[in-house]
């Protein structure tokens, strides 16, 4: 463990520079997770900095964490892993499995020092990429993910090494707060009864259309059911519109809202009964987080982070089964609904803020290094 004169000295690092190639500020800014980690981190008593791989150097200090921005336009980004060197730290937190020339740059150049590779909902490498990838995770310490099991892709392929400690941490929080839903309600124009939302992509990933196909189903056995959808990317908008247009329940049932702005997504979670989501796949669920946060019970696929982030405070069904989605968004209509809403946001400030992300990440921190020193 580290002495007990200092706290532990951790580094957290992105090897991905931005490509509108923003200033520190604006990308402060326009990535607010990785301040509020950070700050979560520090609030734990964690001596923390950030490096950042950047179009510029500055550096900036804020809430007690300081964030360094370095120029760093190669695949190797040499320059990021010498400053990451420079402040002698106790543990680097590596943000991202997909830099893999980076990531051997940055253990040769720490020389020992323990090294944490957060997955960001990464896909895992085919062909070269993924004997590169094997290569450069031969050097590093241990490997996080939302959820253990998903780490298991990346075994079976080899990339990660079988033996590879795997640590459990949610990539992020919401600051969403719970507010009056009629209030709510009538500042965006939503309703129902139930009043159901959507703000995932209009993806084969998101299946929107096993999602309607839930809806048809519960329409007729609620009494006013509505579904609020919003989305940005859309490659499946055309045979969504299509689904909706050919049923006479949908078309009565669904309004396609689009895009909105984020402080408009907050207030629609606020006037909604249920967040629904169809995901075959997630890496951790931010749009779910903002749900529960607000205190929006969750009807959700039964999928690993979903699990992990629900615990018992909704409902989660098997991956492409419309009825049974059918049937939870029916029984969840006729219960309690302020119980609900009070059990989601008591998950979400049990288990899921920065806070709580702040207190896992220390433990882990405390564990690698423990384990590295008694190697």
């Amino acid at each position: 463990m580290p002495e007990r004169s200092r706290p532990l000295k951790v580094v957290q690092l992105s090897f991905h520079a931005d490509h509108q190639r923003r200033d520190a500020e604006s990308l402060m800014s326009a990535w607010p997770t990785m301040t509020a980690v950070a700050e979560a981190v520090a609030r734990v008593g964690v001596d923390l900095t950030v490096v950042q791989a950047a179009h510029a150097d500055e550096t900036v200090r804020q809430n007690g964490v300081e964030y360094h921005f370095v120029k760093d336009e190669k695949a190797r980004r040499s320059r990021v892993a010498q400053r990451v060197a420079s402040l002698s730290p106790d543990v680097v937190h590596v943000q991202g499995l997909h830099h893999g020339r980076a990531v051997h740059s940055l253990t040769r150049a720490l020389r020992g020092t323990p090294v944490l590779v957060q997955d960001h909902g990464n896909i895992e490498p085919r062909g070269w990429r993924r004997t590169a990838l094997r290569w450069a995770f031969r050097s590093i310490d241990a490997v996080a993910f939302t959820v253990k099991d998903q780490a298991a892709p990346w075994i079976a392929a080899g990339v990660l090494g079988s033996n590879l400690p795997v640590f459990d941490v949610l990539g992020g929080s919401s600051r969403f707060t719970p507010g009056d839903q009629r209030e709510a309600q009538k500042a965006t124009g939503v309703f129902g009864d139930p009043c159901v939302l959507w703000t995932s992509r209009l993806d084969s990933n998101k299946d929107p259309l096993m999602m309607l196909e839930a809806i048809e189903r519960s329409a007729p056995r609620v009494r006013d059911l509505r579904l609020w959808c919003c989305f940005g990317s859309a490659p499946l908008q055309r045979i969504v519109q299509a689904r909706i247009a050919a049923s006479d329940i949908l078309r009565a049932r669904v309004v396609l809202l689009g895009a909105r702005p984020h402080d408009e997504i907050e207030r629609l979670f606020r006037a909604a009964d249920f967040f629904i989501q169809t995901s075959h796949r997630e890496a951790s669920g931010f749009s779910l987080l903002e749900a529960m946060s607000c205190g929006t019970p969750p009807i959700v696929t039964d999928i690993p982070p979903s699990r992990r982030i629900v615990g018992d405070a909704g409902s989660l069904t098997p991956v492409g089964d419309a009825e049974r989605m059918s049937d939870a968004l029916v029984d969840y209509a006729a219960r309690d609904r302020a119980r609900l809403r009070s059990a989601a946001r008591a998950r979400f400030e049990r288990s899921l803020t920065f806070d709580a992300i702040g207190q896992e990440l220390r433990s882990i921190y405390e564990s690698l290094l423990g384990a590295w020193r008694r190697s």
